[in-house]
């Protein structure tokens, strides 16, 4: 049966998504778009709804999802008032998934295969992160790991921006900076920090077994992982500008640890 009215339970529960808290306390996040409802179909990421309206026919690959999703049992129709009402993209395509959340802890990395990992301290920009998690997919990174404090990566806006690689790389938390640091460091890995001073350029260091630190926009990385580095590192910049946005600088390092054999 279609969804007609934008009171419908179902709906109520979407548009709390929006809100972080209750990602959390739900556990699922907001997926919008024919791209990423097709990434999460080809990754089997588990999917609880998928919401479509009668636009989905009219666009580009839109006939091919609707055909997709028209025999599965998760999919409801809705009107256009309905889906406007829980969608916040200025050009919907007509469908709307909600996912389950993946809250991975540091103790869920896989130690043996897990090489190369990006730490994100405290990093506030949605687009950086998106762009982070893309680059990271992109690179063959093994992880991200989010320190508490750092923007959501299931927020709807970081979810579009990694174009789908959210689906694919692992997320891991990090609730205890002290703890988490004392075990990575002691199941054999090298904290690596962006910093400008006393630092050896990224084209000197090995970047197997390491956990590349990337600091917040403003204020770079805190106080603690700095003191923990095992090694500061930057990137050597021969024209006139003094630094380099989150997202540029991480993926400019990932695709350097990408060289690193392992």
């Amino acid at each position: 049966m279609d969804i007609t009215s934008v009171n419908n339970n179902l709906i109520k529960e979407i548009k709390k998504l929006y809100k972080k808290r209750d990602r959390i306390k739900m556990g699922l996040f907001i997926v919008e778009g024919i791209k990423m409802i097709q990434e999460a179909l080809d990754n089997d990421y588990y999917l609880e709804h998928v919401l479509y309206s009668e636009k989905l026919l009219n666009v580009k690959n839109g006939k091919d999802l609707y055909e997709t999703l028209e025999g599965m049992e998760i999919s409801k129709k809705v009107t256009e008032e309905v889906f406007n009402e829980i969608s916040d993209t200025e050009n919907p395509q007509g469908v709307i998934g909600i996912a389950k959340l993946k809250l991975n802890d540091i103790k869920s990395i896989n130690i043996e295969k897990s090489s190369k990992l990006i730490y994100l301290d405290g990093l506030q920009d949605p687009g950086n992160m998106g762009t982070i998690i893309r680059t990271a997919d992109a690179f063959n990174m093994d992880g991200v790991i989010i320190k508490s404090g750092t923007v959501d990566p299931y927020n709807p806006k970081v979810v579009r921006s990694s174009m789908g690689s959210i689906f694919r790389v692992p997320i891991y938390y990090s609730n205890s900076l002290n703890e988490d640091i004392d075990y990575l460091k002691q199941e054999g890995y090298k904290f690596l920090v962006t910093n400008l001073e006393e630092s050896r350029d990224i084209k000197e260091i090995d970047f197997n077994r390491s956990i590349t630190v990337i600091g917040n926009e403003s204020v770079g990385v805190s106080r603690k992982i700095l003191e923990e580095s095992d090694q500061l590192i930057k990137i050597n910049m021969p024209g006139k500008s003094e630094s380099l946005n989150a997202g540029v600088a991480a993926s400019i390092i990932m695709y350097e640890a990408s060289k690193s054999i392992g």
